[in-house]
């Protein structure tokens, strides 16, 4: 077989733009390994990248290929490849600089990839390192550091029902962290039953007038939360955010211009932090497959377990990007190509 089935866009827009269609199938390169793909999952980034609002600084050539989780079986491998055997199941969070996971094969260099973790399905499995890898950038080495205190750390998580927030609390409830988060009522249970000690309806209230003092944040959801994140925090206290507001600024300055005006808003951001004595930073998910096996070792020793509200096929990969974006769901969207 020398062909396979991927989603495409043409071009940046609405969830319409997606193309399913037969294409060539990938060949590996010498540090790669071709994963048979099981599943994927939907991603926050993946549908501002689709819409275009990151192009400033994420370049596609079109016609490309989203997607930057994989869970799967490796049916070939390059000649330097030495950790990873036809036949194993393995999952991922490559580059977004190569074609990506909404197909039915995908390359991937070996050192992004890790054992799938035993007892998960590969919807489970696909839903899991990308958001887990962001968590573990944000707060693993915080949550080190903080072991053995005489206090546990406070750590307060935004949005904690959503797909890095669900991941995040488990795994700063694993280090032993007094955790807060914000969700709507409706998600209060799944974020209590998850670890969360402190629930905020975000819609009733500012996190900030219940958090103080806290040691870290993981700030997720942008905009004038970012300011009390900052206002959260303690002195000689971290916070991290994964969303910066650059579709919005590349929406009304362009790519560039969003670029520029994003970067000097974050070294603003930043400045001010280091001001009041905060360590404040932007935080960018990277390929890891030290990271992924750490991940596996959690979920294998139960302390961290997949939220997956639906499954979509391939072929309804426009719908799970419509589902994301008008929101509502509760940790992450898979996308299965095979039994999963």
């Amino acid at each position: 077989m020398t062909t396979m089935k991927a989603a495409r866009i043409y071009d940046y827009g609405g969830p319409e733009v997606f193309r399913v269609e037969d294409v060539a199938r990938p060949v590996p390169g010498p540090h790669d390994v071709l994963i048979e793909v099981h599943a994927s999952s939907v991603n926050p980034v993946d549908t501002k990248i689709r819409a275009g609002g990151q192009r400033g600084i994420v370049r596609l050539k079109m016609p490309w290929i989203l997607g930057l989780d994989v869970s799967g079986v490796v049916v070939a491998k390059g000649d330097k490849v030495t950790a990873y055997e036809v036949g194993d199941e393995v999952y991922s969070s490559p580059t977004h600089r190569r074609p990506g996971c909404y197909a039915e094969y995908v390359a991937v260099d070996q050192a992004a990839v890790a054992k799938k973790p035993a007892g998960l399905t590969h919807a489970e499995a696909a839903s899991l390192p990308l958001v887990g890898l962001t968590a573990m950038r944000c707060l693993e080495d915080t949550l080190r550091a903080g072991q053995g205190q005489e206090r546990p750390l406070r750590v307060h998580i935004q949005a904690g029902a959503g797909g890095v927030g669900t991941f995040a609390i488990q795994m700063a409830k694993m280090f032993g962290a007094e955790v807060s988060t914000t969700c709507s009522p409706r998600n209060e249970a799944l974020v209590r039953s998850l670890g969360a000690d402190t629930v905020i309806d975000y819609r009733a209230q500012p996190f900030d007038e219940v958090v103080h003092g806290a040691d870290a944040i993981l700030e997720s959801v942008g905009g004038e939360d970012c300011e009390r994140a900052l206002r959260a925090v303690r002195k000689g206290g971290e916070v991290a955010i994964i969303t910066t507001g650059l579709p919005e600024r590349t929406k009304r300055y362009g790519g560039l211009g969003g670029a520029l005006m994003t970067g000097l808003w974050m070294a603003g951001w930043v400045v001010r932090g280091r001001l009041r004595g905060i360590k404040a930073r932007a935080v960018v998910r990277a390929p890891d497959g030290d990271g992924l096996r750490r991940l596996t070792e959690w979920v294998e020793a139960g302390h961290i377990k997949p939220v997956v509200e639906q499954s979509f096929g391939l072929d309804d990969i426009a719908a799970a990007h419509a589902l994301l974006e008008r929101g509502g769901f509760r940790g992450k969207i898979a996308v299965t190509t095979r039994a999963a």
